[in-house]
């Protein structure tokens, strides 16, 4: 290119991006951003009164027009006011995030409560119920086997070993239990 860049007119602006987005011309985008990065930091410095951060948001627009060169298309504006279209969403989106606040773990608004409702609470306590009436219909060593399983955790063939068992008479039992216990559940409900 033996123009200047102050000699470029905006048809040949359009060309360079054209040759941006379709061949990733890097002489091309070169160019362009000698021409709009001064312009683009100019317009971010009056926004951001931040030289650091209009410099940022300046890279961010030019690295924007990089990625989405081919999607200009010179019948809807010419490349000066695309640019700059994507420079003042770059500004909006820094704005957003600056305005954004932080999370604080430690917000009552993000603590929850130890106290659970009266409802859920009176409801917890009305289940629990039907379930110890429901488990007072099994016989005893039904109810010793779920005893077992459940409140200690016992597996099959650790009940198995201590009661002298079958582990098959230990499953069919805790499987029975499970049925009397559904049924009775149902039942109440």
């Amino acid at each position: 290119m033996t123009e200047s860049v102050e000699e470029l007119d905006q048809r040949n602006f359009s060309q360079l991006l054209a040759a941006v987005g379709r061949d990733r011309d890097i002489e091309a985008f070169e160019t362009l951003f000698k021409y709009y990065g001064p312009k683009v930091r100019a317009y971010m410095a009056k926004l951001a009164r931040d030289g650091q951060a209009a410099e940022e948001l300046m890279q961010e627009t030019m690295l924007a027009v990089w990625n989405k060169a081919e999607q200009f298309d010179p019948t809807r504006g010419n490349v000066s006011s695309w640019i700059f279209t994507i420079a003042r969403n770059q500004r909006i989106d820094a704005f957003r995030r600056e305005r954004r606040p932080t999370f604080d773990p430690s917000d009552p608004a993000f603590v929850p409560d130890d106290v659970p409702a009266a409802d859920v609470e009176y409801e917890g306590k009305q289940e629990a119920d039907r379930l110890r009436r429901a488990m007072e219909t099994l016989p005893p060593e039904q109810l010793e086997l779920l005893k077992m399983s459940f409140y200690r955790e016992a597996s099959h063939s650790t009940i198995a070993a201590e009661l002298g068992l079958p582990m098959g008479t230990v499953k069919s039992r805790i499987r029975l239990a499970f049925a009397k216990l559904r049924a009775a559940l149902e039942e109440r409900a």
